[in-house]
């Protein structure tokens, strides 16, 4: 998840990453990521092949389906989503929390206030803080994807206080592995997974492939 908080900046860090496994003698490198924000375009596959799910986001994962995720996107606009993983590592009671050891890496809405006071003083850390937050105004929804992990009801329930607070309608729907389960399972049909053969490269696509490898 700190990777993805990079958006299309974490592509040197998942290349690297991906050069380090094409040693390891592998089938395959499997990439649990979507398009994101265009994070896996310019990825380039070493002797091992590429795969990745044929989505523009992590919500299409979660839901198992990219499109059911676009159904309910069409039908659903201004909805801000969360997930168990998302609540657990992202929540706005980090903003009201000191920063440890563990958080000095986090950036953007994951910064805490006071961790951006600490580091640019108290009238930059306020403005930066709200500014991290602003994208929030454009959003009257909270949905919910419940993925079925241990200790779920805590997460639910954090996920309706971030909505209450916000002002927005809550909404929990059911999430699905299946995506995720195939990618590891080796099932890569064509129409979800795009497999990347050595030497060619990730690029996103505008048609209803999402990516392509070139």
């Amino acid at each position: 998840m700190g990777l993805h908080d990079l958006g299309a900046s974490m592509r040197p860090h998942l290349q690297e990453r991906i050069d380090a496994a094409d040693e390891g003698g592998y089938d395959a490198i499997l990439l649990g990521y979507a398009l994101c924000g265009r994070g896996c375009e310019g990825l380039r596959a070493g002797k091992t092949p590429l795969v990745l799910p044929r989505a523009h986001d992590c919500i299409g994962l979660l839901m198992g389906d990219r499109h059911r995720y676009q159904d309910y996107f069409d039908a659903h606009p201004g909805v801000y989503f969360r997930s168990p993983g998302w609540v657990e590592f992202s929540t706005p009671e980090q903003a009201l929390q000191p920063a440890d050891a563990s958080d000095k890496n986090k950036i953007g809405e994951r910064r805490s206030r006071v961790e951006l006071i600490a580091q640019y003083g108290e009238e930059n850390g306020n403005y930066l803080f709200e500014q991290f937050r602003a994208f929030r105004r454009n959003y009257s929804g909270l949905t919910y994807i419940s993925t079925g992990v241990e200790s779920e009801d805590d997460f639910r329930i954090q996920a309706r206080v971030e909505a209450e607070k916000e002002g927005w309608r809550f909404e929990e729907i059911p999430g699905s592995l299946a995506l995720l389960e195939r990618l590891v399972n080796g099932e890569w049909n064509a129409a979800e997974f795009l497999v990347v053969p050595p030497g060619a490269v990730v690029q996103g696509s505008l048609g209803v492939s999402i990516v392509e490898a070139i």
